[in-house]
This record gives structure tokens, sequence and C-alpha cells, in this order.
């Protein structure tokens, strides 16, 4: 079977300080630019696949890389080194509310956001009702409203719903399941659950054990920027917390 996800000898190197170009003025003063020029490979050497229908769970303390890669997959950022191919339709749980712009009306960002990610004005037409009532009734009521106006948690309601309907084979979350209050929590679990009984592929970026141990199967284990584990997600999460506590 084909692998929906692909990552080959992929790295990405990052500078150590905030490198930016001189201004004219700045390099007439100073003479050269005096930031930071030293690297480091905040990835290196990472190879795996993913096959259709598989859920996934990158497990990595602080600083590890598992956000890079994530944004790597879902092509944000582009790898110094190696490469990084998901065949079909990604739908991404990252950043929520990037995409969301504050002086249009919650109803104009959810016609704006779907429309970039592919869907017809029809097909937004036919969703919205579907859209709406999962976020909540706080933000029902105020479609039209600007959504600067809205409160971080309605804004990820809205774009938690409007981004989980848009019915793409492969899904890649990145912490999203940790916000919100209990049942709107439970209502995004429920969702996932349903999105994976579908045959969608999950790719999970958490810090919660019970959100990895609810969801995925099988594990990948970053440390310091190189793969260290791919397996059981059990046996994975066993190998991260043996090393930190052995490593506080």
């Amino acid at each position: 079977m084909k692998p929906v996800i692909e990552v080959r000898d992929l790295g990405i190197e990052f500078y150590r300080g905030k490198k930016r170009r001189m201004s004219l003025r700045e390099m007439v003063l100073q003479g050269r630019n005096t930031a930071p020029t030293e690297t480091f490979w905040a990835l290196k050497d990472i190879s795996f696949t993913v096959q259709p229908g598989e859920a996934v769970g990158l497990i990595g303390g602080n600083g590890s890389g598992k956000s890079t890669l994530l944004k790597m997959i879902a092509g944000v950022l582009i790898p110094d080194k190696g490469w990084a191919k998901v065949s079909g339709e990604v739908a991404p749980l990252i950043e929520l509310t990037g995409g969301f712009l504050g002086e249009l009306t919650a109803r104009e960002n959810v016609y704006l956001a779907a429309g970039l990610h592919g869907l017809t004005v029809k097909q937004i037409d036919e969703r919205y009702e579907e859209i709406v009532e999962f976020a909540g009734p706080q933000v029902k009521a105020n479609m039209e409203m600007p959504y600067r106006h809205f409160s971080s948690g309605m804004q990820v309601r809205l774009a938690f719903s409007v981004i989980t309907t848009l019915d793409k084979p492969v899904v890649l979350v990145d912490e999203v399941l940790a916000v919100g209050d209990r049942s709107f929590r439970e209502q995004c679990y429920v969702r996932m659950e349903q999105m994976l009984s579908g045959g969608k592929t999950l790719f999970l970026v958490s810090h919660s054990e019970a959100d990895l141990q609810r969801f995925v199967t099988r594990g990948l284990y970053l440390r310091e920027g190189r793969l260290v584990g791919d397996g059981d997600i059990a046996d994975v999460l066993g190998a991260y917390n043996d090393y930190s506590d052995n490593n506080p």
C-alpha cells in the first residue's frame, strides 16, 4: 500500500539568534551585521512513513522539534535537507485561528477559511448550519459580529468546527484538543473519533498521554531533533517517560 505521508532524511537548520538583514542606516553606522550567525539543526535525518488510516502520535519534550516537523509535513516550512510528501488533501488543525481575519464577521470568515481550503460556495452553504451548530450557541448567536470581538475560546470553537468539516483524508493536529471548556473538549473528542472511524489518517502532536492513548496506536519519539523511537504507542510512551524520569 502506498504511504499517505513519506518523510525521508528530513532536516532543517535554524539560527540560534534573530538573524536579520541590516538597514542601510545600520550598515553606514555600524559597518557590519553583528547579529548571531551560529546555527543548529532543529531536525536532522528524520525518516518514516504513515499508511492510510493510521493514527500516529508525535511525542517529545519541549524543543524537540514536534511542531516544526508537523509544519514541514503541512508544507508551511521548507526543509534544508531531505523531503516530506503527503499524498492527498490535508485538514490542518495547526494554529487554528491564523487564517481568520479580525475585521470580517464570523460568517464571512467561515466562507473565507473554508474557501481557502477548497470548498465551493455551494458546499459551504450546505455545511454552514453544521459548522455553527458544532461551534455552540454563543458563537451561533454572534455570527454577524466582527471576528476580533470573539473571545479566544469562541474563535477556536469556530475555527475547529470549520476545519473538521473539510472532509480531507489526512488530519494534522497540534495540541488543539487542549483548548476550550470540558464540554467543548468532549465534543472535539467525539468529532475526532468520528473522523478516525471514517478511515482518515491522523498525525497528532500532544503532551497529553490520555489523548495519545485515546486516539493513536503508533508513536514517534523525537529527542533533540532526532527520531529515537517508532512503535506501539504504549512502548514509545514508556521509553519517553523513562528518559524523562532519569533526565529531569
